[in-house]
């Protein structure tokens, strides 16, 4: 499940409008607002102390860079409401990049976190990172999730959700299914319930599936497709291919489900077939090749997985969409054509 998907992701890329690792159902249509990444890319990074006006800032101590602590800093700070940061006791996350024109602040953290936030700060850009490296990058997160601090919490909530599933699935041996069940009943941490969900999902908690199946029935009656994604993600994890049945005959053969639904489901069941493990790849090929045969009007939204997966027996089909003019919303157009484009570029190989 880099977050660089921001998101109501698991639409849009279940729509096939984005290239990603990133694992969309966790990120839920949640907006990220600090992640390791920003410390990663970022040349500069402080915690800081407001003034009495809150227009200048000491530094308390360096993160990332050369701005040494005691330096004072007097240029503009975005997102630094003077009325709401002045005399502030707590120091702010403050980031700067040699590219902007300002530094910004992300928000308050304990000062006593600096070598959390230095060890964030130091890790490797997940767009630099191949497969094998995803495993211990996910690893080292995992124990933040839980953080009494809420930044430290955040950027490791950000870091996970961004993840490939893959990625995600490498953690099952350290994930504690009771904590997350009690993380994900608890009201103050519903941002976070599309991870929670997931994860419960890897780590094997049957009985979380009844709590999941119970909540799927409920979204299907109040049309609420908040957290499907997760869901059915976490069910599928947990039911193998046998789910994939449930999903194409209550959802995917079903006209009267929502567009955002079947979005959902299609996006659960392609980040399965990425994973290529608990349903096999075939199986989710399978079930996208009966989407297709009752839904040709939609191919937007399983084109851009069956690209990747270079399974170009569509294209046929999908040049005689392109060539009917049929209406498709622009991003599903976008998806069919750059399966179009890219199935003949293998051939042509």
């Amino acid at each position: 499940m880099r977050v660089k998907t921001t998101i109501l992701v698991i639409a849009a890329l279940a729509f096939g409008s984005l290239h990603s690792v990133a694992c969309p159902m966790c990120l839920g249509g949640r907006t990220i607002s600090i992640s390791a990444q920003e410390l990663a890319y970022a040349g500069r990074s402080v915690l800081a102390l407001p003034d009495s006006n809150g227009t200048t800032f000491r530094v308390v101590e360096s993160i990332k860079g050369d701005t040494a602590p005691d330096t004072v800093i007097t240029e503009k700070v975005l997102k630094a409401d003077p009325l709401s940061v002045a005399n502030s006791r707590v120091p702010l996350l403050l980031i700067r990049d040699d590219s902007w024109q300002n530094w910004v602040n992300f928000g308050p953290v304990d000062a006593a976190r600096a070598p959390e936030l230095r060890k964030f700060a130091a890790t490797t850009r997940t767009t630099e990172m191949d497969p094998a490296e995803w495993p211990a990058h996910v690893a080292m997160f995992l124990p933040y999730i839980d953080s009494p601090e809420p930044m430290i919490a955040t950027i490791a909530d950000a870091e996970l959700s961004s993840a490939p599933y893959t990625a995600l699935r490498s953690l099952k041996p350290r994930l504690d299914a009771t904590a997350l069940r009690t993380s994900l009943t608890d009201p103050e941490l519903a941002s976070r319930a599309p991870l929670f969900i997931i994860l419960l999902g890897i780590s094997g908690d049957a009985q979380s599936a009844q709590l999941f199946q119970m909540r799927i029935e409920e979204a299907g009656l109040s049309n609420d497709s908040t957290h499907l994604g997760p869901l059915f993600a976490a069910m599928l994890e947990l039911r193998g291919s046998s789910y994939v049945d449930w999903i194409e005959r209550n959802y995917l053969s079903d006209p009267k489900c929502s567009t955002p639904e079947i979005a959902a489901a299609i996006g659960a069941l392609r980040e399965h077939g990425e994973a290529d493990a608990a349903v096999p790849r075939e199986r989710v090929v399978a079930a996208f090749r009966s989407y297709l045969a009752a839904n040709s009007s939609k191919a937007g939204l399983v084109a851009r997985a069956l690209g990747d997966w270079q399974c170009w027996e569509f294209t046929p089909a999908f040049e005689t969409l392109i060539a009917s003019r049929a209406t498709l919303p622009t991003s599903e157009r976008y998806a069919v054509l750059d399966y179009i484009i890219r199935s003949r570029e293998a051939t042509a190989k």
